[in-house]
């Protein structure tokens, strides 16, 4: 007898779906070490502080040292990404565009959900970089994927399409991995970094998880991600956090009746 997909108390948990998923993953790379970063926001000064293998950081009331990854996005553009040691139940993002003076602090808050609310929250925090010359428009809140289906793999055996419906709802559906023929609708938040570069986020509300990645569209036939996962454990006792990659392409692109379409505010 097949297992019934509808019964969403045989879906994996987070730390099973772990094993092999980030065989995609970009090799971490060391270039922000020695260097220290100021950004400025509208809610106050962040700062990061980067060796080999640790940063030293304080931003939206947090602060502590904690072992990290960084990830190349495009030439002068990085993601990094770390999980809090004083604060275990947070996880941090953080976007450096060195070449347009901007950044982005993404913290990742685990909870518990709830009826009306789900696991994970997602505080974006955007700013300029104290030193460099800001240019170009802000990090802000997008709707350009609106309309794509992207179809990502993420290992020999992991993958994945997406499917982004609106600024608030996507789509998702495994086509090959333990999670295949699985499916849902999850709220998500993009934003623009840079064109054709966007942060994307989502928050699953079967699985307690939520995933900031950073995704390169500019040439739909080789997108290129670089995110993280964080949740609870199939206990719930324990946050569970890793990174990894995914090689994307685009599989067609949906062009709703002008009045109709969800990227424009009702």
């Amino acid at each position: 007898m097949s297992l019934n997909l509808l019964d969403t108390s045989n879906w994996l948990p987070l730390d099973g779906l772990a094993p092999g998923f980030d065989a995609n993953k970009a090799p971490a790379v060391q270039y922000l070490a020695g260097q220290q970063f100021s950004v400025r926001g509208d809610v106050g000064p962040m700062t990061f502080s980067f060796d080999d293998e640790e940063v030293q950081w304080a931003a939206a009331g947090h602060a502590g040292t904690a072992a990290y990854e960084a990830f190349v996005v495009a030439e002068e553009l990085y993601y990094c990404q770390w999980q809090s040691v004083l604060e275990p139940e947070l996880a941090v993002s953080l976007v450096l565009d060195l070449a347009r003076g901007r950044a982005l602090y993404i913290g990742a808050a685990l909870g518990r959900a709830t009826a009306s609310s789900v696991a994970v929250h997602h505080d974006f925090r955007p700013g300029t970089l104290d030193g460099y010359s800001a240019t170009g428009e802000a990090i802000s809140e997008s709707t350009a994927l609106i309309g794509r289906r992207v179809e990502w793999v993420y290992s020999e055996s992991h993958a994945y399409e997406h499917i982004y419906l609106s600024p608030t709802w996507y789509t998702w559906q495994c086509l090959a991995g333990p999670e295949r023929g699985l499916a849902d609708t999850d709220s998500n938040t993009v934003l623009q970094v840079r064109p054709g570069i966007f942060v994307f986020t989502w928050r699953e509300k079967v699985i307690p998880c939520g995933s900031v990645t950073v995704a390169d569209h500019r040439d739909p036939r080789a997108i290129r991600s670089h995110g993280s996962l964080f949740g609870w454990n199939e206990e719930g006792t324990e946050p569970v956090h890793f990174t990894f990659g995914a090689h994307g392409r685009l599989i067609s692109i949906t062009h709703h009746t002008p009045e109709l379409n969800p990227a424009i505010a009702g």
